[in-house]
């Protein structure tokens, strides 16, 4: 006679053939898949890893190694942990790692170091490949060590493509035009402008796109403009705000570089008396997780920050594999696309100016 299963016994792990049936594709798919192999096509890919995912599949060790697949450390440089951009940036990264067999060594370095230092540490270590995120994608000694050592690394972020290294990131130039076209045509006229860290290409780059906006507005910049040094920082944030709140021209809408410095931004009004939006408006650029977790929720320019570290893991993946099967894979550059995202933190000022150069008020 047959015994009943017990009610309490442990279920059995997933399979690869599981995730093969549940996608609807052969297991060879779900390997290359897992593997993190360039020739599957997204569509494709992307059923697999929901198979993944809903299945909790974790690949076999022993049975990854018999196929030839020996793990791949990647390395990341950091600087500021408290940053909202880097926490959706790690949570990109964890989750995709767990899909590609793949570790992770991150190491922390000061902002004011070129981070030669410790990417020299970590390449004795054995990494297999660098993921460098602002502001370590602009250090020049950074990138010439790298490219001594032949290492395969992804800038993220960098204002303009790095020789011998991949690259993703969005437009800075468009995306910064953009949300300055948008606070004018919301009728704003006196617009203030926090700019980034100044040793970041990046920052460079959505300065451009707000200066232009601004002077194809045909504003007299010496009057309606007001322009302040941050440094993606909450603090600089801080402090730039308190210097543009706190002048006789104040403006009635800024818009700071990152999410950090615009959440300082309004916690500064807030002191001050000011009722954000309709005392002034703030407008930030990242769309980081910080962005929807203050009152009011920020008007931001979202770049798609946990994606742009995915890309980056299977850039590095793709690259590594074929490498160790004898491909050698030419360095290319991926623009994701950017998108501005309207809260509560923006509205018309009290005031509207009259119209002028064809920005809708």
């Amino acid at each position: 006679m047959k015994h009943a299963e017990r009610p309490d016994a442990v279920p059995k792990p997933a399979t690869v053939m599981d995730v093969a049936r549940l996608a609807g594709v052969s297991m060879m798919t779900v390997s290359r898949v897992v593997n993190g192999e360039a020739t599957v096509r997204p569509t494709t890919r992307i059923k697999v890893q929901a198979a993944v995912a809903a299945l909790n599949y974790t690949p076999n060790p022993s049975a990854r190694k018999l196929a030839g697949s020996r793990p791949i450390l990647l390395g990341l440089l950091y600087s500021d942990a408290r940053a909202g951009y880097l926490s959706g940036f790690m949570l990109g990264l964890l989750s995709k790692l767990s899909l590609r067999h793949v570790q992770l060594n991150a190491q922390y370095c000061d902002a004011n170091s070129d981070g030669a230092q410790a990417v020299a540490a970590m390449l004795a270590n054995g990494i297999n490949g660098l993921i460098l995120p602002p502001p370590f994608c602009d250090s020049q000694p950074l990138l010439d060590l790298i490219a001594r050592s032949g290492t395969p690394a992804v800038t993220v972020s960098a204002g303009q493509p790095v020789p011998n290294c991949y690259g993703v990131s969005i437009d800075d130039y468009k995306a910064a035009y953009e949300m300055t076209r948008h606070l004018l045509a919301l009728g704003h006229q006196r617009l203030g402008f926090i700019r980034g860290d100044p040793g970041q290409s990046s920052s460079e780059r959505r300065l451009a796109g707000f200066r232009a906006a601004v002077a194809e507005a045909g504003l007299d910049t010496a009057h309606d403009i007001q322009m302040v040094q941050g440094r993606f920082t909450y603090h600089s944030g801080l402090d730039a705000a308190e210097q543009l709140l706190s002048s006789n021209q104040r403006p009635s809408a800024i818009f700071a570089s990152n999410d950090d410095m615009a959440a300082a931004t309004v916690a500064v009004a807030h002191r001050l008396g000011l009722y954000v939006p309709s005392d002034l408006t703030v407008a930030g650029f990242d769309d980081a997780p910080l962005a929807t977790t203050i009152w009011p929720e920020l008007t931001t320019v979202r770049q798609p920050i946990g994606e742009m570290a995915s890309a980056a893991v299977d850039m590095l993946v793709r690259h590594i594999r074929a490498w160790r099967n004898g491909v050698k894979l030419p360095f290319g550059q991926q623009m994701m696309e950017h998108a501005l995202i309207r809260r509560q933190s923006d509205a018309a000022p009290r005031h509207r100016p009259a119209v002028r150069l064809g920005i809708v008020a």
